[in-house]
């Protein structure tokens, strides 16, 4: 037996090694996205949290940092859209993104389910309304949504696209 064994093995180790890696990817299109979101839907925001973040403490800064197109900081990732707005997402809590307008002010907060893609996140307003939904497939995909599960932008890349592929708006950030 002990033989057979042995055998074995120096057949094994002798054999051409073929194995294949396997790589899988989650694809998705307008309906199945909506269909993902409309699972679950997380309604619940933390209003204490909203609360400290009603004013961009770092507004100063992310506004030069805007004129320099510097968006990958050591503390936070910022992505600056053509009409004005602004999101913030502060890395010791990667699990939020807040929204501001052009003055500082926070106009929306964003909580996301998981950091690794794909992703679920809901936004919402700092009363807590919930805006939007939306499903982020990869660093340069994102479906967005309303609450009832109307398309209001496929974001490709550094372009937001209508269901009509017209652009809607566009951005810069970097991760």
């Amino acid at each position: 037996m002990k033989k057979i064994l042995i055998l074995l093995l120096i057949l094994t180790l002798h054999l051409p090694v073929c194995a294949e890696v396997l790589q899988g990817s989650v694809t998705y299109d307008v309906d199945s996205a909506r269909e993902e979101l409309l699972k679950y839907s997380d309604n619940k925001i933390d209003k204490t949290l909203a609360e400290s973040f009603y004013k961009d403490y770092y507004y100063k800064e992310n506004q030069s940092y805007k004129l320099k197109a510097q968006t990958n900081l050591k503390n936070r990732v910022l992505a600056f859209f053509s009409d004005t707005t602004y999101g913030v997402m502060y890395r010791a809590i990667p699990l939020y993104v807040w929204y501001y307008a052009k003055d500082g002010t926070l106009i929306y907060m964003e909580k996301k389910d998981s950091t690794e893609y794909p992703y679920k996140a809901y936004k919402y307003t700092p009363s807590g309304l919930l805006m939007n939904m939306s499903l982020r497939v990869s660093k340069d995909e994102t479906f967005i949504y309303t609450p009832a599960g109307k398309l209001v932008a496929h974001w490709i890349g550094p372009n937001a696209y209508d269901e009509d592929n017209n652009i809607i708006m566009t951005r810069e950030y970097k991760e």
